[in-house]
């Protein structure tokens, strides 16, 4: 029998790595021994994700974000940001020869001319939707979950700016066009910034290069729209991320969760494969979305002319509140004061949603100031535990709501047959009673929800099941929950109002005064935890 063997050369080049493992082995060692990024890369990696559904909302977020550069790059290539009058000489057969914009031509030759340039820009429209979507809701987990509190109330602020910052951007491309819906859009912001006293009529000089619509809008926008707001944008989003690694993921209470120990998986490599997962999940609907559902189509609407009526037309969703502040202003709120047109129609809905965003955005901080706590806190809450923070959040949902609705009054008339004045007079009356009734419904909701919580848990659940007693009463038997269920609703922080207490010197201050009173109103309604002592109790009997 003949026994083969592998040469010496043979062995060796089984257990040497090719050419391409050498060269990645040394440009990987190369940086590592330059910038010690090993170290990073492991400590990110060792981070836990929780792994309950809402957190997949930041997700989302980012991931329609990345959508928005993919595209809006490839839309960069054909658009022309300019005012220019050209006769519009393209494909698209209604609208041929036509005198408009250099802009508007370059965007319908995207729609009809270029290849997949219509789907592309439905992707960056649909994308920019769900990602000022995807923020809101973001925004609104963590409102009512606390998700705000310390250590993490700037990134709470970041979070508002990259709201913010998202609006404008969708605002500057929804404008870019210069079609008739985005005119109407543009014109409205005109009269905003003319309505502002003294200054007004300067500020608009300088935004449109002159009287609007300007020589060259599209042109400022566009610069906004590609770099200067997606600028600002990466740069918050990238601290708002780093935030989130420094402070640590916030999650719900669990057996076995404490503030140092987060309940998830690790982000490499278990999380880091489903993320990328689901950003082809977010990619995918958003590409079917665009591919079966038109938006934004403008050649409809035709290039802008300040002439036409144009009744109907909306804008996007997330700046429709703007549009129906001012449509709620009662009318006659116009005065001339030393030969000046004082335009209080136009300044009151700006002051109003200047103050509600500013309020939102610092509510950490007086949450903060009224509650006196200086722990950090890992642990989201139910948002039934904290009946009045989850009451002023309705209230402020249902107020943003009521403009947003109004954005659309003149639909709501027509649809169902209304008169237009009675629909402004409802969603006026709405502003104001909506909040108020939002606030103590919810309230009212938590509180009994707690009860019915507290009743669970110290005497089980109804069973169904009817037992009669040796006397010949029938009772219906309740079934005790389990240490983990047990757990989960009694295991909260019980806030009690701040007692008023004088300061070092002996003396009680206004704002003492005040910050007391405002806890009292904040947790003087209340229904505290379950103790050991009652469950013990409970079990005994």
């Amino acid at each position: 029998m003949t026994v083969q063997t592998e040469s010496p050369a043979t062995t060796s080049e089984a257990q040497t790595p090719g050419t391409g493992m050498r060269f990645t082995n040394w440009a990987a060692n190369y940086i590592d021994e330059r910038t010690s990024i090993s170290g990073a890369v492991k400590e990110f990696g060792r981070k836990v994700f929780p792994d309950h559904w809402s957190f997949e909302l930041g997700q989302v977020a980012l991931y329609s974000f990345v959508t928005i550069l993919i595209s809006g790059t490839f839309l960069t290539f054909f658009f022309q940001a300019s005012m220019a009058e050209v006769h519009y000489d393209g494909s698209y057969v209604p609208l041929k020869g036509l005198e408009m914009s250099a802009a508007m031509a370059s965007t319908l030759d995207i729609s009809f001319d270029i290849r997949g340039g219509l789907l592309m820009r439905q992707i960056h429209h649909w994308a920019a939707l769900l990602f000022v979507a995807a923020i809101g809701l973001h925004m609104l987990r963590v409102f009512f979950t606390g998700a705000f509190r310390k250590p993490r109330e700037i990134n709470w602020v970041i979070g508002f700016v990259l709201f913010i910052l998202a609006m404008g951007e969708g605002f500057t491309g929804y404008s870019l066009p210069d079609d008739l819906l985005s005119g109407n859009g543009l014109r409205i912001i005109d009269g905003l910034l003319k309505g502002i006293p003294i200054v007004g009529t300067w500020i608009s000089y300088l935004l449109f290069g002159g009287e609007f619509p300007g020589f060259d809008i599209v042109g400022r926008l566009y610069v906004l729209h590609i770099l200067i707001l997606p600028a600002i944008l990466v740069a918050a989003l990238g601290v708002h991320l780093i935030l989130v690694v420094v402070n640590k993921h916030t999650q719900f209470a669990r057996p076995g969760s404490t503030n140092d120990n987060v309940v998830g998986e690790p982000i490499m490599p278990v999380y880091a494969a489903k993320g990328a997962g689901f950003f082809f999940i977010i990619f995918g609907v958003i590409a079917l979305t665009a591919s079966l559902v038109t938006i934004n189509p403008i050649w409809n609407y035709g290039p802008y002319d300040p002439s036409p009526v144009s009744a109907g037309t909306q804008p996007d969703w997330y700046i429709g509140f703007a549009d129906g502040a001012l449509r709620l202003v009662p009318p006659g709120w116009e005065f001339v004061i030393f030969g000046f047109t004082l335009s209080l129609n136009i300044l009151v809905p700006v002051l109003v949603m200047v103050v509600f965003i500013v309020l939102v955005m610092l509510y950490p901080f007086f949450e903060a100031w009224v509650t006196g706590d200086k722990r950090e806190h890992h642990i989201t809450q139910r948002p039934r535990n904290a009946p009045t923070r989850t009451a002023i959040g309705a209230a402020g949902v249902t107020f943003y709501a009521v403009m947003w609705a109004a954005a659309s009054s003149d639909l709501i008339a027509t649809h169902f047959k209304l008169s237009i004045e009675s629909v402004t007079y409802a969603l006026q009356a709405l502003l104001i009673l909506g909040p108020i009734v939002a606030y103590i419904v919810t309230k009212r909701i938590c509180l009994g929800l707690q009860k019915k919580d507290r009743e669970i848990a110290l005497h089980g659940f109804e069973s169904g099941r009817i037992v009669r007693l040796p006397g010949g009463e029938y009772v219906e038997v309740h079934e005790q929950l389990s240490d983990y269920e047990r757990w989960k609703l009694v295991s909260y922080d019980d806030y009690q109002p701040l007692m008023l207490r004088p300061n070092k010197r002996g003396k009680i201050t206004v704002s003492e005064r005040a910050r007391a009173a405002v806890s009292r109103w904040f947790f003087e309604d209340r229904i505290a935890p379950v103790s050991k002592s009652e469950i013990e109790a409970s079990k005994h009997h």
